[in-house]
């Protein structure tokens, strides 16, 4: 054991990836630019959870912490969709949710945008279509991006929202 100790402290620790950081800080820019051109400077989130199994929403916690400080670009989760720009959609459409997910989407002001994350939105999860699944989710909303991956990670998170910043007028 003492070895193991001895070879972990007397190698360099990696404590930052320069390459991430660069990406991250041109992401920054452009996320900028663009809710500041579109939004007014902030851009609010609601994050709407249809069933899943928690993965896409922790990672979205992570989008908090002090690395990627979602923050920092302009973009807030809300508690209440009257108060969001943005649906974040995830989980699949159940049965149980799909009636509370339809209310929130009701409660989005005009313009209305929705963006799913994940697999399960689109039922590429490993789930077969039952009386308690009614995905995939644009069946019952209109989508208007899709964050691939199950789950997406913070990065691929950001990249959406920068995706889907570009994409709307």
């Amino acid at each position: 054991m003492i070895r193991y100790w001895t070879k972990r402290f007397s190698n360099d620790i990696l404590t930052e990836n320069v390459e991430l950081e660069d990406e991250l800080k041109e992401i920054q820019k452009e996320i900028k630019s663009h809710i500041n051109k579109k939004f007014a400077g902030s851009l609010a989130i609601r994050m709407v959870d249809s069933g899943s199994c928690n993965a896409c929403e922790a990672e979205c916690n992570a989008l908090s912490n002090p690395y990627y400080d979602l923050e920092r670009f302009g973009i807030y989760f809300v508690a209440s969709p009257r108060h969001a720009d943005v649906m974040l959609l995830s989980g699949l459409m159940t049965f149980n949710m799909q009636p509370h997910v339809l209310d929130a989407y009701e409660q989005l002001p005009n313009p209305k945008w929705v963006i799913s994350m994940g697999d399960c939105p689109v039922m590429k999860a490993p789930f077969e279509k039952t009386y308690a699944i009614t995905a995939p989710a644009e069946q019952h909303l209109p989508i208007s991006h899709h964050i691939n991956g199950c789950p997406p990670t913070p990065l691929e998170i950001i990249k959406g929202i920068l995706e889907f910043l570009r994409k709307i007028k």
